[in-house]
């Protein structure tokens, strides 16, 4: 998308790895179980540091990762662990690792237990449909929300780890369950439309 920064959101600032990701990914509805499993964990890394940390070591996170796929990672163990704490291209953190692992095998059971699997449990928070707000300012942009700290409570339940609030309605603001752009932003109404 072909923006002016005055038009965009402000948090993208002029980073052009930021713009790319606000202009194509954010707010985007994504309904790919896979997608939606690498974006949680992605945001579980994020905790305590800048989303721009995190996006320029996706590419990285993706080959150490084995391209998030959860039923390869779901097998890992030690061995993995080790291999992924020596890795410098990815966030070295033991307790994120071990719960990326254990989000997947949580995943594979969400996958075989829930109707719709895992994109269904993911969007029934909000109904299936997109939340479309209006915030004029990023001001009004709230740090949780009822249905996401509902959607992190079941995401627990379910197993998953470094999903509290905070992270889980950054991660629902990035997969689209909420169009977050401000109204005066391009992108608010090509999310919309959508939705």
């Amino acid at each position: 998308m072909d923006l002016t920064i005055g038009e965009r959101c402000a948090w993208c600032g002029i980073n052009p790895l930021y713009i790319d990701y606000h202009d194509d990914e954010w707010g985007v509805p994504e309904r790919d179980s896979r997608a939606l499993f690498e974006k949680l964990v992605l945001d579980g890394f994020q905790a305590g540091l800048a989303w721009i940390t995190i996006l320029r070591k996706r590419d990285a996170f993706r080959d150490a990762f084995a391209g998030f796929d959860p039923d390869v990672i779901a097998e890992w163990g030690e061995p993995e662990v080790t291999r992924l704490l020596a890795d410098a291209g990815i966030v070295r953190h033991r307790g994120k690792i071990e719960a990326t692992i254990g989000n997947a095998r949580a995943w594979q059971q969400v996958e075989a237990s829930h109707p719709g699997g895992f994109t269904e449990f993911i969007w029934s928070a909000v109904d299936g449909v997109p939340v479309q707000h209006r915030y004029t300012s990023l001001a009004q942009v709230q740090a949780t929300e009822p249905r996401s700290d509902e959607l992190s409570k079941r995401l627990k339940k379910a197993g998953f780890r470094f999903c509290g609030p905070t992270i889980v309605y950054a991660f629902a603001q990035a997969v689209g369950l909420y169009n977050d752009h401000v109204v005066t932003c391009p992108a608010h109404d090509r999310c919309a439309a959508l939705a």
